[in-house]
């Protein structure tokens, strides 16, 4: 039986609560699929700066780039007596996050946003609206304007640059090209190629990957300001979404609202030796030991974790399929329902346990 080695940083506050829930899961489902899994538990976070002076201890980062993947909980909230953002910028818990992608090398971030059967409702949108909407954004992670030099502020002037080369656009078309292959066959390339040179070379790029590469799949373009009128107005039509950082940052914040949740939303960042997979919503302070966290977006990473990480996809929709039905059965009490962390894990457990293999 393979044993796939899991660097577990269960991070702050609900954090560990979700991970607990996860790992539940995830041994309930391995032994159906042949395989299990090695856990080691991992300072990060806030815990790590009150337990080891740095969010990302050396020990961290040395022992997630040793593992088959690394399975993250949640971080941030107050540290000790100071609010975290009193604490200096190098020690801040953001600084954790960036350094462990960065340390990983991972540049495509994954962003599914499903909206589950029965819970259309609690979509800001209107329920036949958001009905069946089925999406995964690929934000390109490591390049654009964000890292682009020169840049600068001074006193009268501000300068960010925007720029890609042919490899970082041809590396993130082929991992929206690869998803879509394992979804509905369409890629969405989203750029501002009407004003922008960069989104013109980034277009160039994209179609001479899927000419090359993926003529079997479907590929459209839309502008950036288009694209988000269309997530708001019909987000039924997306399959595969591939933009670039900047785009990608915002587009896939509007599009987390759909489900009316971020307790429903995983998330990948991939591309890298190593994936790093973790749940969209935060630590929670408010909510920590009380039984009342979400568990459903640590679970589905996990599902994304077994897919893109690992590629046992037979695992990763058996938990998709069992989280779902406990959410249609009694979803969390965030979501209208009366079941706690423990109550909505022995859900999916036992839907597990009477489907898979």
């Amino acid at each position: 039986m393979k044993t796939y080695k899991l660097a577990v940083l269960p991070g702050d506050f609900i954090g560990p609560e979700v991970i607990d829930a996860t790992i539940a899961v995830l041994d309930a489902l391995s032994s159906k699929y042949g395989f299990s899994f090695s856990y080691t538990r991992l300072p990060f976070g806030g815990s790590a700066l009150e337990s080891h002076g740095t969010p990302l201890p050396e020990a961290t980062k040395v022992a997630c780039g040793a593992a088959d993947a690394v399975l993250l909980g949640a971080v941030g909230g107050p540290v000790g007596r100071h609010p975290w953002n009193r604490v200096p910028r190098e020690q801040r818990i953001e600084s954790g996050l960036l350094g462990i992608r960065k340390y990983l090398g991972v540049y495509a971030n994954l962003r599914p946003v499903k909206v589950f059967k029965g819970l259309e409702h609690l979509s800001p949108l209107k329920s036949e609206v958001v009905r069946g909407t089925d999406m995964l954004i690929v934000r390109e992670l490591t390049g654009g304007i964000y890292f682009g030099k020169p840049s600068y502020n001074r006193a009268d002037e501000g300068l960010s640059t925007d720029v890609y080369t042919r490899p970082e656009v041809e590396r993130i078309a082929r991992v929206a090209f690869e998803a879509a292959r394992l979804r509905g066959g369409k890629v969405t390339s989203i750029d501002k190629a009407n004003v922008l040179d960069v989104s013109q070379f980034w277009r160039e790029v994209v179609i001479g990957v899927q000419q090359a590469e993926y003529s079997g799949v479907e590929l459209e373009h839309l502008y950036v300001d288009n694209a988000a009128m269309q997530l708001v107005r019909s987000p039924r039509q997306f399959d595969v979404i591939v933009t670039s950082n900047l785009f990608g940052d915002i587009l896939s914040d509007l599009a987390a609202v759909i489900p009316g949740s971020l307790g429903l939303l995983p998330s990948a960042s991939v591309g890298g030796q190593v994936g790093l997979f973790e749940p969209v919503h935060g630590s929670a302070p408010d909510i920590a030991g009380q039984d009342l966290a979400n568990p459903a977006g640590a679970m589905l990473s996990a599902a994304m974790m077994l897919r893109y990480g690992l590629n046992e996809e037979a695992a990763a929709k058996a938990i998709e399929q069992a989280v779902e039905r406990a959410l249609a059965e009694n979803p969390t009490k965030d979501l209208g329902g009366t079941r706690g962390t423990q109550a909505f894990t022995e859900a999916v457990v036992r839907a597990i346990t009477k489907s898979a293999g």
